[in-house]
């Protein structure tokens, strides 16, 4: 997990260089579990260990074809770098913006904020046996930073100025400026042994088996078919209150499935014991069968307090046609997301709302006078909208209509030039308003038609483009594509990773995360001052000015989230603790870190 940073009591710069005594980080106050925990409250901590679980990969590739899962090429299995990979720092799931040690037995900040100070803990030991040292997450690190890994990495550790060893068992972490996220995202960094490789160009590492510090290790492996990671009875830290009552299964099967339905059809059957739904139609008309009639199969729908994210539809503003903001707000004012909510999704969703919504960094009404202080000297470069209520989806239920919307939409479209002629909306040049929806199944034309259809009644044309997946991972890391639908993780504690969703420099930077294009001198700004906050006082208005000004500018239409993770399991095969923690990512995270086989 990404996790952010700021000092145990309050105050970025509260430890002197030598003074040892963190045993964990909170964000802005108190940590839940004091000094001398013994586990977390939601694991079992004498859960037994042995038994398999088996599970189904999620991921939209059919297979995998390397076990390095920080490269640019390829794909790597479901879940191995959470399984193999220790971090100096770990996070608990019933708690936000917190970190405790791990790899790192103690952590120290510099007054000046401007570094960070990591000491190992002497019995943390890779796979193979040798000790987890200075040098190991140096080279980590290093590599991370290298030509051959995502450039999130980069983006996420711009303002990192270096990384210092000190001694076998101690490193310093150097920052350009005092920033209240770097000192925790360093620490959730993946550490890996400098052998890994042996000394190979990291492009080159593809199918040497990591050399990770984690609970679990690759074990037997069916290419196209499924990969088994096997507990390692030796893991150094099994006894630390961090781990305790957690990796209790001796295997983890992941088996690949072609398609949702072979996969569903394979959990009715008994082949796997836990399936995670996304799919609401699935989950509501086709999650049944003689299994979970006799109970061996039980459907579970588990509230979170996840923030809601923001998948989106992305408008790639790359692209010449969709350059002005008013096509932009166009194009989002022909989707009809009540009626696809009645029809389609079983009224199981709620609409997406800008960036943080159920967080306090989400947006409402009117800018403040701080939110004003920092938007003022923006005035003219960013929407005027800004400057007023904060946008909200259109809707086609009440006073609205679609009808009403597509009005509007046509209006926008005239004053940006595009007039209806010739059986097609054009614009002074003649050209048709066409563009290409790019997606990596054909299953979404499902989703998207009902959207196709409404563009189409103001003279646009939406072609639904399905591709393979290694094309359409190609295309979006070289930005070749107009439209696209893109699931945005949420954070109640959002930092430097926006950078590289809506930065300027990223925008430029192939492979980045900035899908729409985004480049906007105040945006920059914003994430600037959001990653610059050392209160919440600070952070609230940076991030509230942020999502105001991404959401007026209509880069994204928003689609729909949900306030559960859905679930069914083999209640015969597995047990679980009573309560879900609400923070878990996923369902699925938290029955692999806890739950235990019958």
């Amino acid at each position: 997990m990404r996790l952010l940073p700021v000092c145990l009591t309050f105050v970025l710069a509260c430890f002197s260089p030598t003074t040892w005594a963190a045993h964990g980080y909170a964000l802005w106050g108190e940590l839940k579990y004091p000094p001398g925990f013994t586990h977390f409250d939601y694991v079992n901590p004498q859960a037994p260990k042995g038994g398999e679980m088996r599970l189904v990969s999620n991921l939209r590739t059919s297979t995998f074809d390397k076990y390095n899962p920080f490269t640019i090429k390829g794909n790597a299995p479901a879940y191995l770098s959470g399984l193999m990979f220790d971090t100096l720092l770990t996070g608990a799931l019933d708690e936000t913006a917190a970190g405790y040690g791990l790899l790192a037995e103690d952590v120290a900040v510099a007054p000046d904020g401007l570094s960070a100070t990591f000491r190992l803990r002497p019995q943390a030991k890779f796979h193979k046996g040798s000790p987890v040292l200075a040098k190991d997450v140096k080279h980590s690190y290093d590599t991370l930073m290298g030509p051959h890994t995502s450039p999130a990495y980069k983006t996420a550790l711009e303002d990192v100025a270096g990384l210092d060893v000190l001694d076998d068992r101690t490193v310093r972490y150097r920052f350009k400026k005092p920033n209240r996220e770097l000192p925790l995202t360093v620490g959730g960094l993946p550490v890996f042994s400098h052998q890994w490789g042996a000394g190979k160009p990291f492009n080159e590492v593809v199918m040497d088996e990591p050399i990770g510090s984690g609970p679990y290790k690759i074990g037997p492996v069916r290419f196209g078919k499924d990969i088994t990671y096997v507990r390692n009875h030796d893991y150094w830290a099994k006894d630390l209150p961090v781990r305790k009552g957690s990796a209790n299964f001796d295997r983890i099967t992941v088996k690949i499935y072609k398609d949702n339905t072979a996969r569903l059809e394979a959990l009715k059957a008994g082949e796997f014991d836990l399936m995670r739904f996304f799919s609401a139609g699935d989950w509501a008309r086709r999650v049944t069968g003689k299994k979970f009639d006799s109970g061996e199969l039980v459907k579970l729908e588990l509230k979170h307090r996840l923030p809601s994210g923001f998948q989106s539809y992305v408008l790639n503003t790359r692209r010449e046609r969709l350059k002005d903001v008013r096509v932009r707000q166009a194009l989002g004012l022909a989707m009809d997301y009540e009626w696809m909510d009645r029809q389609m999704f079983y009224n199981a969703y709620q609409r997406v709302n800008g960036l943080f919504g159920n967080t306090d960094c989400q947006a409402t009404g009117r800018p403040s006078a701080d939110e004003l202080a920092l938007l003022n000297r923006w005035r003219g470069q960013v929407p005027d909208a800004v400057f007023g209520p904060m946008a909200t989806p259109p809707r086609t239920d009440g006073d609205s209509s679609l009808r009403g919307n597509l009005l509007k939409a046509k209006q926008l479209l005239a004053d940006a030039g595009w007039v209806y002629k010739d059986g097609a909306l054009r614009n002074a040049a003649g050209q048709a308003l066409e563009l290409e929806y790019l997606d990596s199944n054909e299953s979404g034309a499902r989703v998207v038609t009902p959207w196709i259809r409404n563009l189409e009644k103001l003279g646009i044309t939406l072609r639904f483009r399905p591709v393979d997946f290694a094309l359409y991972q190609q295309r979006l890391q070289k930005f070749e594509f107009d439209v696209t639908s893109m699931a945005f993780g949420g954070t109640h504690n959002p930092g430097q990773e926006y950078a590289d969703l809506f930065g300027s420099k990223a925008a430029d930077t192939e492979d980045s995360g900035n899908f729409t294009g985004m480049k906007s001198p105040a945006v920059d700004a914003l994430i600037t001052a959001m990653t610059a906050a050392k209160t919440k006082a600070e952070l609230l208005p940076a991030c509230r000015a942020l999502e105001r000004v991404i959401t007026h500018s209509h880069v994204l239409v928003p689609q729909w989230t949900a306030g559960t993770h859905r679930l069914a399991y083999s209640a015969w095969r597995l047990a679980k603790p009573e309560t879900m923690p609400p923070y878990t990512q996923g369902a699925e995270a938290w029955a692999l870190d806890t739950w235990w086989a019958k």
